[in-house]
């Protein structure tokens, strides 16, 4: 997408098909997030430790609507945080793609470059966001779980969190986050940018197609390769970090065993 190409968009209709995008994907893969951070802030005494067991226990003890726990805090949250997000990385692709054009570089490196930027820059700015309700959700996601503690709700967790630790809790592992998925958001539209035009070209289209638009469904298959690709790729850097991050947010340490991650 160029400047003027921006410029021209509905953003209106930007934003809410790309909330709603984002609405259903969550739909469909929150209850993996639940089980992989049971897992992650499981206790070597916990009984439920591999996924099998920790679904099977929440189906047994809340149904479906265990899977979910969190969720609606999540997407009250993750609208405005995708707002920012999907603002931040287009007008900041389409600068950054405006800087590279001197450099005389190939579209498949400019597209890496400006991607990646976009990226990492809109990952920082809807962090801000993310974090707080990535603590609150996490916490109503292993609710009961190995020791921990119970809430009534979103509002809950953010008044105890307020209580016992300020505002300064509900921002609990904000470095670890950025520094977790602001290089993975980089690292995704980059790969995600570039394979793309890597792609097209083994198929025969050069990117800048006028003549010969390539069908809707060819379009759709090139975009979800691209995903694909994009995602085992950075799922190599957040993996890790999550799970430190995860843990950090979650989990209840005593005073004298504090360590203090950002």
């Amino acid at each position: 997408m160029n400047f003027s190409q921006f410029c021209r968009l509905d953003k209106t209709r930007f934003y809410v098909v790309g909330a709603g995008l984002f609405t259903g994907v969550s739909v469909a893969l929150y209850p993996i997030s639940v089980v992989k951070t049971r897992l992650q802030v499981a206790t070597k005494d916990a009984v439920e430790r591999s996924v099998f067991s920790v679904v099977k226990g929440l189906l047994k003890t809340d149904g479906v609507p265990g899977l979910y726990r969190g969720f609606g805090t999540v997407i009250t949250g993750a609208i405005p945080a995708r707002i920012i997000f999907l603002s931040t990385l287009e007008t900041t692709k389409v600068a950054a793609f405006r800087m590279l054009e001197p450099f005389r570089l190939s579209e498949t490196t400019q597209a890496a470059i400006a991607n990646g930027v976009a990226g990492m820059t809109s990952s920082i700015f809807a962090q801000s966001v993310f974090v707080p309700i990535d603590v609150v959700s996490q916490k109503l996601m292993v609710q009961g779980y190995s020791g921990h503690a119970q809430y009534s709700g979103g509002l809950d967790v953010a008044r105890k969190v307020l209580r016992s630790d300020g505002i300064r809790g509900l921002y609990r592992g904000f470095g670890l986050s950025v520094m977790t998925y602001s290089p993975s958001s980089a690292v995704w539209w980059a790969s995600y940018g570039s394979s793309q035009r890597v792609i097209w070209r083994f198929l025969g289209h050069d990117t800048k197609y006028d003549e010969h638009t390539p069908s809707l469904q060819k379009i759709m298959l090139v975009q979800a390769m691209g995903g694909i690709i994009a995602g085992a790729s950075s799922s190599c850097i957040t993996t890790p970090l999550d799970t430190i991050k995860t843990r950090l947010q979650v989990c209840i340490i005593s005073l004298n065993r504090m360590i203090s991650v950002f």
